[in-house]
């Protein structure tokens, strides 16, 4: 018998957080959750759970960006500490070390938000309308 709250089945968080990350159903864990790059599914294709109800708005963004930015300012100032390198040096490593790394976190950040709406049936992934 699986747990219940309130009469609901209980959603594994940690579960629907490692599901999110790989960009799989936070339900399943076969299915795509995204169509292309960032578009999230209207439902997934293995067991038809619907991911349209996410909300994950401009968070995805905003997390990718204090990610990023606390990786890539100290690393930018231990190295300038460290080696005193010249400006050009700081700009063809820190600048393309900025974007790639925003456009590897993007997708991942954005689905363990999803992952995190449906594990606590937010945004009507618990089955009720908002």
């Amino acid at each position: 018998m699986k747990p219940m709250v309130f009469g609901a089945e209980v959603r594994p968080l940690s579960s629907a957080l490692s599901k999110g990350w790989r960009g799989a159903c936070p339900s399943c864990g076969s299915g795509a959750m995204f169509g292309r790059y960032l578009k999230v599914n209207h439902a997934c294709g293995n067991c038809g759970e619907e991911l349209h109800h996410q909300r994950a708005d401009d968070a995805p963004p905003y997390f990718t960006m204090f990610i990023v930015g606390h990786l890539v300012i100290p690393a930018a100032l231990l190295t300038e500490r460290l080696l005193v390198p010249p400006t050009w040096v700081h700009m063809a490593l820190w600048i393309p070390a900025a974007i790639g790394l925003s456009l590897a976190l993007l997708p991942r950040v954005k689905g363990l938000l999803i992952g995190f709406q449906w594990a606590n049936r937010m945004h009507g992934f618990g089955g009720d309308a908002d």
